[in-house]
């Protein structure tokens, strides 16, 4: 699945998910639920999906079953379907307890969504660049970029229906600018259109892999290459709700292919700073990908170490210390969008963006530098200060 391989020529279909996600973690970004700029109301007519069930399904619990089928409804809100008389098996009102037959005929009616009222908030926003048609944030750790379950304001969109007069509709009026996301916890440079000329410019570029998005990922351990491809397909986990997965071929969960670049920047042994280049942009993708390949993000409360500290002779005591406080320190993921490449949608002119981790990661990346020194001249770190 992964080596150093040529990346995908072709470019796959623009997916606005990905380890650039956000809504994430809680994980709101999770659950994509339109939400809408105008009053509250119903979106329309209620959706219907039909299954038939086959012999390999025989004897499921329905809402077992319902999840492989429909992932993107979670598991409690199909139970609330089918408690609620939304679930139809055989033209019958389906029973919560009830298990699937070969042959039976099950009809599901998702309620349509309510649509919420977004309103804009003063929340401070670190702008890289801005010009009439677009602008270039550096998004901290904490913040969602769309509204969602969960998260019904204090996102950016929130932020930016304040600090921009109109902003592009392309996104949806409950994603208004946003061209690509980050995770909740995930750092770093996002792109926002103004208008929908930006908007399609920019969105055509992640398209055809013009633009450039890098990132910087601490992960645990020491990968046994340089430079890798990370090629895998990612779907839903099929227990999990909450997490993406690395989905086999062959298997009834439903996947999109998904392409990682990564190459090492730096060892330090129990740890490794990785750069990292999608080519695609799933759900989760850049911290999937790596826990996949035996190397996941330090600080990732799903795919990660969730004790948060160090093997016990990663550094000498005192230096251990200090180390085992920077992880139990870090506000979520190890992970930052330092690099934006792209070309300005209107003027076709250069654009090129960088920032520095957060000086929570800038902080543990020099304390790594730290033990390493005193590791290779024998120290036991109590000189330090």
């Amino acid at each position: 699945m992964y080596g150093n391989q040529e990346a995908a020529e072709e470019a796959a279909p623009f997916e606005p998910h990905g380890d650039e996600e956000n809504l994430e973690d809680g994980d709101a970004d999770l659950l994509p639920e339109e939400m809408d700029a105008g009053p509250s109301t119903s979106s329309g007519p209620a959706p219907e999906s039909v299954f038939v069930v086959d012999v390999a399904d025989e004897g499921q619990r329905l809402d077992v079953f319902l999840a492989a089928k429909m992932a993107h409804i979670s598991r409690s809100q199909l139970q609330r379907l089918i408690g609620t008389g939304s679930v139809q098996v055989n033209g019958v009102v389906a029973k919560p307890s009830q298990r699937v037959q070969t042959g039976d005929l099950l009809q599901i009616e998702v309620p349509a969504p309510r649509l919420a009222r977004i309103e804009p908030q003063n929340i401070p926003l670190d702008v890289v660049y801005e010009d009439a048609d677009l602008l270039v944030i550096n998004k901290p750790a904490g913040l969602v970029v769309h509204p969602a379950p969960g998260a019904e304001d204090g996102t950016l969109v929130n932020a930016l229906l304040y600090h921009c007069v109109d902003l592009s509709g392309i996104g949806g009026e409950a994603r208004p600018g946003i061209v690509h996301r980050l995770d909740k916890d995930t750092t770093g440079l996002m792109m926002v259109a103004k208008n929908d000329v930006a908007h399609n410019g920019l969105q055509r570029q992640i398209q055809r892999r013009t633009a450039s998005r890098r990132y910087l990922a601490l992960v645990w351990g020491s990968p046994n290459f340089e430079e890798a491809l990370i090629d895998a397909p990612i779907g839903r986990h099929p227990s999990d709700r909450r997490r993406m997965a690395v989905i086999e071929p062959g298997s009834s969960v439903a996947a999109r292919p998904a392409q990682t670049n990564v190459r090492v920047q730096e060892r330090f042994g129990f740890m490794t700073l990785l750069e990292c280049a999608l080519q695609t942009g799933r759900t989760h993708q850049i911290r999937v990908h790596t826990a996949f390949a035996g190397y996941p993000v330090v600080g990732d409360p799903l795919y990660g170490n969730p004790q948060r500290q160090a093997p016990g002779d990663a550094a000498p005591p005192p230096l251990l210390v200090r180390l085992n406080e920077k992880l139990a320190g870090l506000r979520g993921q190890a992970l930052h969008a330092f690099r934006l490449s792209f070309e300005h949608p209107r003027t076709g002119a250069p654009m090129d963006f960088e920032q520095p981790p957060p000086p929570e990661m800038r902080d543990l990346l020099a304390l790594l530098r730290e033990i390493a020194a005193a590791k290779a001249t024998g120290g036991d770190g109590r000189g330090a200060p």
